[in-house]
């Protein structure tokens, strides 16, 4: 076994000792959130949810990737979920710039040619929001089933703001 996932594990079997327990597994505020990887984004708690309140799916930028608009359908039609938010970001990585930009800078930071990844980096922020919340909007197991929003939050403000 590699030790290097030790740390959590001990903090794992602490958590276990009180973890909720006896979750139906659906999203009883009726909310699903699509939102960034990044680390300082806190979903539930920016939203005043708890836990088993919301889905929540998580992609680089907050994008609708394949994957997300598939756990957005099922979470509207198994799931309970009314009401879907993709949540983009200030100081985002992946609006900073294009794909070949992050290509580049993989090469000159870490040695990698990631020549032949496509990461969906977008410099227009809003633009790519807007085009993320048709594409759900208009999906044929969410469209007129669940209200689609999108929103912008500030990571040093911590405000979240509705912007289509």
């Amino acid at each position: 076994m590699d030790a290097s996932f030790d740390d959590l594990l001990q903090a794992n079997q602490r958590y276990a000792t009180s973890a909720p327990r006896n979750f139906d597994g659906y999203a009883h505020a009726g909310i699903a959130v699509v939102t960034c990887m990044d680390s300082r984004l806190q979903p539930l708690e920016m939203l005043g949810l708890f836990l088993g309140e919301a889905k929540i799916l998580r992609t680089p930028g907050g994008h609708v990737t394949p994957d997300a608009l598939l756990g957005c359908a099922l979470a509207v039609q198994l799931l309970k979920v009314d009401r879907i938010l993709v949540i983009s970001h200030s100081r985002c990585a992946m609006a900073s710039g294009d794909d070949q930009m992050l290509r580049e800078r993989i090469r000159s930071e870490r040695g990698v040619d990631a020549s032949a990844f496509d990461f969906g980096a977008d410099p227009d922020q809003l633009g790519r929001l807007r085009a993320d919340v048709a594409m759900l909007v208009d999906h044929p197991l969410i469209a007129g089933q669940a209200r689609v929003g999108g929103f912008h939050y500030d990571v040093d403000t911590g405000l979240i703001s509705q912007l289509c």
